[in-house]
């Protein structure tokens, strides 16, 4: 757990730094390059999910999608308030290689709808930092093999009830804005376990907590 923290104490670090060096030029930009207009758009891009607990191992690294909206809404010249609506397919991987299996990799798929609301910061014209928290809804889960060939059959389908229905945690990350399109990556890291006690299923993810990077695609109106 204490690794997770640091990565986010990391990125958030390297932002306040940024924000140093650049203060005179952000007190002149402009919020979005478009004044204090709010700005609407669709957002895509790739998860890359994982478990963690105090033996955490990225190894385990599994790659998702996530995809929804979003709305960037200027509260003063250089920062917005921007909440977000998404779904989000995070979870964690095991791969095995033995003689009766052979090679591949056990999934979980945990298929969340997601509502970060962040701060965002431009510290230039076509650049920004943002953080914020996060709530999120589990919709479905469930656990599929992915052999060495390709082919993905399902294990099991998890009830999502003998697991913890509502995440929540903080997120920061930071954007580069191309004319209406943003691109950008962020780190989330989830404050509560993903199950609960009373089944199987849920037992067997208690001590666990969902983390995240997430390298996205927007484009806004």
């Amino acid at each position: 757990m204490r690794k997770e923290w640091r990565k986010l104490a990391v990125l958030c670090a390297t932002a306040g730094a940024i924000l140093g060096t650049q203060q005179t030029q952000a007190q002149q930009q402009e919020v979005g390059g478009s004044g204090l207009s709010p700005r609407f758009g669709v957002k895509a891009g790739l998860n890359l999910s994982n478990f963690y607990s105090d033996e955490v191992n990225d190894n385990n690294l599994k790659a998702g999608l996530h995809a929804g909206v979003y709305a960037k809404l200027p509260v003063f010249q250089g920062f917005s308030i921007q909440p977000e609506l998404l779904y989000s397919n995070k979870g964690s991987k095991r791969s095995y290689d033995n003689a009766i299996f052979g090679q591949g990799e056990y999934r979980t798929n945990l298929h969340y709808i997601e509502m970060p609301v962040l701060g965002v910061v431009n510290l230039a014209k076509n650049f920004n930092i943002h953080a914020g928290p996060y709530v999120s809804y589990l919709a479905g889960a469930n656990i599929t093999d992915l052999d060495a060939d390709g082919s993905v059959e399902e294990l099991a389908e998890l009830n999502p009830e003998n697991l913890n229905r509502f995440d929540y945690g903080v997120a920061a990350g930071f954007g580069i804005d191309l004319g209406p399109t943003t691109i950008g990556a962020r780190y989330t890291v989830g404050l509560r376990e993903v199950g609960k006690s009373g089944s199987l299923a849920g037992e067997a993810f208690r001590d666990t907590k969902n983390s995240n990077i997430s390298i996205f695609i927007g484009v806004g109106f």
